[in-house]
């Protein structure tokens, strides 16, 4: 039922955004789509979703040259009464020196009835440069009220992609650091491999994830691997 209900409001999410966009498509806008099912919504190295499946989609819009918006969403398990997280982003990209940078900001939502102090706001900032088949990146998010408890956290990654030989599979992992204001901080990290099918919009990540968290009441932190289809449109 839960995926269901995710499902259902990534896709209004998803319709709802493309219809701002309409106004625009004279300036011809490239919006894209996505849809995905995973066997595990992870992140940060957490399952957001109790180790279960999860159903999502999102959609983007480019603005000009180099302003882009979108919004995401996925069913999430909590143990409460929360059922879906709705993500609303924006921001500008682009690129210096062969330097590729994205700075914005990212808006969680979780619904319906979540407890509002679930809702939280991140100030991103990240950059990549790609040699060869090798893109090496790193990224910080900022928020003054993190999801919870927690009052201001800061996120910082690493993180490497490879191109193979093997059309359409490369191989990605990042190490990144939580800290937080009032829950303990601890570092995660993931390694993984995607394939894109040639001739149609599939891709298939599968992916190992883990923290140096040490707690067996928290089990959701633990390693796992988890899979994850993805089209795009």
């Amino acid at each position: 039922m839960k995926l269901l209900t995710a499902s259902a409001l990534a896709g209004a999410a998803a319709l709802a955004l493309m219809a701002s966009a309409g106004a625009a498509s004279a300036q011809d806008v490239a919006v894209t789509a996505n849809i995905a099912v995973t066997s595990d919504y992870v992140f940060r190295g957490f399952s957001q979703s109790n180790e279960d499946p999860a159903v999502q989609g999102g959609v983007d819009v480019p603005v000009g040259s180099s302003f882009y918006a979108g919004v995401w969403a996925s069913n999430v398990d909590f143990g409460d009464n929360t059922e879906a997280e709705i993500d609303v982003y924006g921001g500008f990209r682009g690129e210096t020196k062969g330097y590729s940078w994205d700075v914005g900001l990212i808006t969680y939502l979780y619904a319906p009835g979540a407890n509002q102090d679930y809702d939280y706001v991140e100030l991103k900032a990240a950059g990549s440069r790609a040699i060869g088949p090798v893109t090496a990146g790193a990224a910080i998010y900022f928020s003054p009220d993190f999801f919870g408890a927690d009052k201001a956290a800061t996120y910082a990654e690493l993180n490497a992609s490879y191109a193979t030989p093997v059309t359409g599979l490369s191989v990605s992992g990042a190490v990144g650091e939580q800290w937080l204001s009032v829950s303990d901080d601890y570092a995660t990290w993931n390694l993984g491999a995607t394939y894109a099918f040639a001739g149609t919009p599939l891709s298939l990540d599968v992916r190992y994830t883990d923290t140096d968290v040490d707690n067996p009441a928290i089990p959701i932190s633990d390693g796992r691997v988890f899979a994850t289809v993805k089209a795009t449109f």
